[in-house]
């Protein structure tokens, strides 16, 4: 049984966390949340392009996270790529909703960088980027996040995606070619 205990941690690198967050250890929770909070804001805020938003997704990711962890059973995917995909579909639902409501200028977002100059690049970089991202597919733009943003490999993404390793590689292949065709329209423009 020792053996099995080990090698599903091995598998699942959270596995013993969860099942210390499904007993009520607060550290552990705390530990979840501090190891998980920050990649999952990120995916949201890059998906959703609005703070707010961003942080209630992710603390609601969390919420699931800690209702599921005396169910979490190992298996065909780890943990993270199932948080991965619960975030991902709370962050389609919100996407969704904001289709019914049109709205003319994107929120205002306020840069944190510490030198003017600097910032300004950087923002300029970024804002190119965005756009840029804003007119691949949903799918295409889904597999960039994950695999560039958010650092998942190829297998993780492709599970948190629901699709094969193929498929994810040949969307990847897809959006960085538009990605690369809408830059170049956006220094020609």
């Amino acid at each position: 049984m020792a053996a099995s205990a080990t090698a599903q941690t091995s598998v699942d690198p959270d596995a013993e966390l969860l099942a210390r967050v499904a007993r009520g250890d607060a550290a552990a929770v705390r530990a979840l949340v501090g190891r998980k909070l920050p990649r999952i804001h990120s995916l949201a805020y890059r998906l959703l392009g609005d703070a707010a938003e961003a942080e209630d997704v992710a603390q609601e990711t969390m919420l699931r996270a800690w209702r599921q962890a005396g169910g979490w059973r190992p298996g065909s995917a780890r943990f993270d790529t199932w948080l991965h995909r619960v975030a991902l579909n709370l962050c389609y639902d919100r996407l969704r909703r904001r289709r019914e409501i049109v709205t003319e200028t994107p929120p205002e977002q306020v840069d944190p960088a510490p030198s003017p100059e600097r910032s300004l690049e950087t923002l300029d970089v970024g804002v190119r980027v965005a756009r840029a991202l804003d007119q691949l597919p949903a799918r295409q733009r889904e597999a960039i996040i994950l695999c560039h943003y958010q650092d998942l490999g190829n297998i993780e993404a492709a599970a948190a995606m629901e699709v094969s390793v193929e498929a994810l590689e040949s969307l990847l292949g897809r959006g960085r070619r538009a990605l690369r065709t809408a830059l170049a329209s956006q220094d020609e423009g």
